[in-house]
């Protein structure tokens, strides 16, 4: 398992070779990417900066890894999330998952990306024509969470 907070940007292909690249009992990796967006809420967005609290925020990510676990058959995980300051069209996050089966893949990697969105301490300030400030959670972040309860 990899979890990682942290400024540099990664490499996708790298990162999730590195899940299956050892192990023939992976049959399946599923993974999302999330990018930073130049528009949110109908405002441009010309920058953002993501901040976390360390220590908080690994032990947040590793506990939501470890509920996924406990529903579907994961053999490795990978959980990548940036903070500082970021530009459209860069990497946020990554979340890639290994299974023997595709359908635990993809559920998994759906189920820890929706709780990262709701659960993790992070905090997103953007810059607009209109100015700075920060992003509120998402009702439709919390209904996706919710879902899987």
């Amino acid at each position: 398992m990899k979890i990682a907070v942290q400024q540099a940007e990664f490499d996708l292909a790298a990162e999730v070779a590195a899940l299956y690249r050892a192990n023939p009992r992976v049959g399946a990796v599923a993974s999302f990417l999330g990018l930073v967006r130049d528009i949110n809420d109908g405002q441009g967005v010309s920058a953002m900066t993501l901040e976390h609290y360390p220590g908080m925020t690994e032990r947040a990510l590793a506990d939501i890894v470890e509920q996924a676990r406990g529903r579907w058959d994961v053999i490795d995980v990978c959980v990548i999330h940036r903070v500082g300051p970021l530009s459209p069209t860069d990497p946020i996050v990554l979340v890639a998952v290994a299974s023997a089966h595709r359908g635990d893949a993809f559920a998994a990697c759906e189920f820890i990306m929706d709780f990262l969105k709701t659960r993790a301490p992070f905090w997103k300030k953007e810059r607009t024509p209109q100015g700075e400030h920060w992003v509120d959670a998402r009702e439709s972040d919390e209904a996706a969470a919710a879902r899987w309860r």
